[in-house]
């Protein structure tokens, strides 16, 4: 467990970890609420809900979540459920939720639902068959004809999924099957989890940091990982290769269990071909993501050249940086830098600026502001030589890498309130250009008439990433920071008013609009409060 915790936490380069672990989704029922919801969660918690997974990415816990949206009638709103609301929402009249929001159910039908789901997430779909079966029979019984119907239905959905599961066991055994492929500093690991004896679910999780590793270290490395976050543990699991120090990790095991888990290597039969079937998946699917890697940096470096080519560039834009200003009519007006290396988003190299010089709706001052933090900060940390001579350094966020191209959102205006600043710092050979939205043509200085790249351009289609995610990244700011000022009160404004008095004062009156209708003596009574700061207040609001 520390060597997991300490593998989590530094990271160290040469140690097999999962790739983005600590973000892996789960899903998610807590059995405390009295009408339960059904969650994604990235974090697991000890409580008394039910976690299933970890999933490898979103899109598979999304479409296990649909699939048992459309099995099982749980509510999927977060409103508070009172059991009195005046009609219930689209979801109760296509039979997706069982109405628990105007009394159609109680706590303990609904409940009945949520039991369901979990059967049929532990792999117990004849479980959850024969219950509803009952239940079908039972309405159909009492003359309940449209809700036995209801019933047919769902009985006859599940059991299309179940059929669909592939049988790899004829006796009813819970079991993992884990196998990986390498490659240079990579590993492809998939597991098939088995439930009853079915397939009921199959996940690949990339390992980084295996280069010179064999594949029993990195298997060993990946259970440790995988089921140090699992909630679920099976009896057994299968392996590709042995696994180091395998009596600790099976006490281990057996401790979250709690059971008896067995650890094996097949070497002949049925779960020997039911293993090298993982491998074979493992494998296919390595090399399906080596083609898309080969496809991307083939595209990304084609697009890089094209760059080059049309706008005349010393070098391939390798880093590119892009500027956009986002307010509204001059109000909380912020800008963003978004740093694209090698074609793809450096996230961790966005910065953000809140433009505090300027005032009113001058976007062009705006961009001056934010260049000028910028590149000042790159002149220091590069000893004040501007002259684009590459700087590569962690110091201070980055701040002294040279880009090998800066993108402005806008057109000539702002190009030439970009070539003001650069001109001013002295900054003569990092090339230079903006990007008009209207008709996606680009400005270069010295050069009267815009470059327009073909519609069909993957150089086109960069410049365009780079500047809508700009723009995104800007304008999200924007509203966190008018967010943030909208929701201040305007008790915040009055001289001599601190967090102590406006708290007394809330709490007397309970809003602003009583302050301000209340009489002067009565707000002067407030304790801590004096008859000239009263009326300051009411003058103020």
């Amino acid at each position: 467990i520390l060597e997991c915790n300490l593998i989590k936490s530094r990271r160290p380069p040469f140690n097999a970890r999962l790739k983005d672990d600590k973000s892996y989704p789960y899903i998610k029922i807590d059995l405390t609420e009295e009408f339960p919801l059904i969650y994604v969660t990235r974090r697991i918690e000890k409580d008394d809900a039910r976690y299933f997974g970890p999933f490898a990415s979103a899109g598979s816990v999304r479409s296990t979540l649909e699939l048992l949206k459309k099995l099982f009638p749980y509510r999927s709103c977060t409103k508070p459920i009172t059991g009195i609301d005046p009609r219930p929402c689209l979801d109760y009249f296509i039979h997706r939720c069982v109405g628990p929001c105007i009394g159609a159910v109680n706590k303990e039908d609904y409940r009945q639902v949520i039991d369901q789901v979990i059967l049929f997430m532990e792999g117990k779909t004849r479980t959850v068959v024969k219950s509803l079966q009952q239940r079908m029979e039972r309405a159909a019984d009492a003359m309940e004809f449209e809700g036995a119907a209801i019933l047919r239905d769902q009985i006859r959905a599940i059991e299309r999924v179940h059929e669909g599961q592939k049988v790899l066991s004829l006796t009813r055994e819970n079991e993992d099957v884990i196998a990986l492929t390498q490659s240079k500093n990579e590993a492809w690991v998939e597991v098939f989890f088995i439930r009853q004896g079915k397939l009921v679910g199959r996940d690949h999780f990339i390992m980084e940091g295996t280069q010179d590793d064999q594949p029993s270290k990195i298997i060993t490395a990946f259970v440790k990982q995988f089921y140090d976050s699992t909630p679920y543990v099976p009896p057994r699991i299968l392996l590709q290769y042995p696994i180091e120090e395998t009596v600790v990790i099976q006490q281990w095991l057996q401790g979250k269990r709690p059971g008896r888990v067995a650890l094996q290597v097949p070497q002949r039969g049925e779960k020997k071909k039911l293993v090298q079937m993982v491998a074979d998946n493992a494998a296919e699917g390595l090399e399906q993501l080596k083609a898309k890697w080969l496809a991307d940096t083939d595209a990304l470096e084609a697009a890089m050249a094209e760059l080059q080519e049309a706008l005349n560039l010393p070098q391939p834009p390798r880093r590119m940086e892009c500027y956009d200003i986002s307010n509204i009519q001059g109000t909380n007006p912020v800008g963003s830098m978004v740093v694209f290396q090698d074609g793809k988003a450096n996230t961790s190299h966005y910065r953000r600026f809140k433009v505090k010089t300027v005032e009113g709706t001058d976007d062009y001052a705006m961009m001056r502001e934010v260049l000028t933090r910028r590149f000042n900060r790159m002149g220091i940390l590069k000893g004040g030589d501007n002259n684009g001579s590459q700087a590569h350094t962690s110091d201070s966020g980055n701040w002294g890498i040279v880009p090998d191209l800066v993108l402005i959102d806008g057109g000539k205006g702002h190009l030439s309130a970009a070539l003001q600043v650069f001109l001013e710092l002295g900054i003569n050979t990092i090339p230079l250009a903006s990007i008009a939205k209207e008709r996606e043509e680009i400005f270069v200085p010295q050069m009267p008439e815009p470059i327009v790249l073909p519609r069909n351009s993957p150089a086109l289609f960069m410049v365009q990433r780079i500047r809508d995610e700009a723009h995104r990244f800007a304008v999200t700011y924007h509203q966190k920071v008018r967010t943030k000022r909208g929701m201040a009160s305007a008790m915040d404004l009055v001289p001599g008013i601190g967090p102590k008095r406006k708290r007394m004062l809330i709490r007397r009156f309970g809003s602003i609009k009583a302050i301000r209708e209340a009489p002067l003596d009565q707000v002067a009574s407030v304790p801590g409060m004096t008859l000239k700061l009263a009326q300051k207040v009411k003058e103020y609001l």
